[in-house]
């Protein structure tokens, strides 16, 4: 086992509490709280300046480290706001790509390019989407190209504070904020509480205030052509599922959930690139996650891949509708 690995295994379980190992990590976490500090305290006093793009910019994070549901409250909001009648585009480091410029991602992109979760909101959405990891710079160019758009929603951008934000939007799962420490003896990516526009919990999450949200599975998977194929009718037989998440057995779980029998799973690292893919060989059907399935077909060409679906109370769209009515307007 490599120690990515073993980090990666092991650190969300220290992470639940305040145990011997997240003590040992202690020192470390407050040189990087006090690194976090200097850097927001350079944005107060203008020794670092945001940069601001021509349009609504819009957010989405979270200030811990894992998968919490961005990428799907992401979709959700880009939906919603092209039904409102809106031009929308998006942003993102697209994390887990090879290469290092900006650029467009298209529907026929490579993951190994663009990034899974920018191919997957381009693909899911149809919205104009750049990476780039100066977020900013990816923003003017995805104007330049698109000079009609009016929103910019910036996928786990919570703290990059290098692009100035009119509406922050954060997600949290049932993990809340852990132990309550920032990395690496806890999860917090920076001091929470903190002010933000909107709360989003996919879970029951122990923090309190904001919106609850839904996230759970389509009844649908989706065939390489994008052919939907009903869960239904996989229940009663074997079924082998692989996910590349920050939290796999989540997907696992929720497979389970569906009434499907779960032979054979296979939890790899969040944003695995399948270069070095070894078939499970069962002759069972395969489950992917729609972020997965890119990367996946390559090799597997008869994998199936179930989409996620974020779907928050019915109060959050009007609070956020409210929201971006007046930033739109000021």
């Amino acid at each position: 086992m490599t120690l990515s690995t073993w980090l990666h295994q092991r650190l969300p379980e220290v992470w639940l509490g305040r145990g011997p190992t997240a003590w040992a990590l202690r020192p470390v976490a407050c040189l990087y709280g006090v690194m976090v500090a200097i850097r927001r305290l350079g944005y107060r006093l203008g020794t670092s300046r945001a940069q601001r793009l021509p349009a609504l910019v819009i957010v989405v994070g979270n200030v811990v480290a894992g998968g919490a549901g961005k990428t799907p409250m992401t979709m959700a909001l880009v939906k919603h706001l092209m039904a409102q009648g809106l031009r929308v585009g998006v942003v993102s480091r697209g994390h887990g790509r090879h290469t290092t410029d900006t650029r467009a991602v298209d529907a026929h992109s490579a993951p190994q390019d663009v990034g899974d979760e920018p191919l997957l909101i381009r693909q899911s959405t149809g919205a104009p989407v750049w990476v780039g990891a100066l977020r900013a710079e990816a923003g003017r160019q995805l104007l330049r190209a698109h000079p009609d758009v009016q929103v910019i929603i910036c996928d786990d951008g919570l703290q990059h504070l290098a692009l100035a934000r009119d509406i922050e939007i954060c997600v949290m799962d049932e993990r809340g904020v852990g132990n309550g420490w920032l990395l690496p003896a806890g999860p917090l990516r920076e001091a929470w509480p903190r002010q933000v526009d909107l709360l989003v919990h996919t879970g029951r999450s122990p923090v309190t205030g904001g919106f609850q949200a839904q996230r759970q599975l389509a009844d649908h998977a989706l065939t390489r052509e994008g052919l939907p194929v009903p869960l239904a009718s996989l229940k009663n037989q074997p079924i082998d599922a692989v996910a590349g998440l920050a939290r796999p057995e989540a997907f696992f779980e929720m497979l389970r959930q569906k009434g499907l029998q779960l032979d054979q799973t296979l939890a790899l690292p969040d944003h695995h690139d399948y270069r070095q893919w070894h078939a499970i060989g069962s002759g069972h059907p395969l489950l992917c996650t729609e972020k997965d399935a890119a990367k996946l077909w390559v090799h597997e060409p008869m994998a199936l891949a179930v989409p996620l679906q974020m779907t928050p109370e019915a109060a959050f769209w009007p609070a956020l509708d409210a929201l971006v009515q007046k930033r739109l307007h000021t």
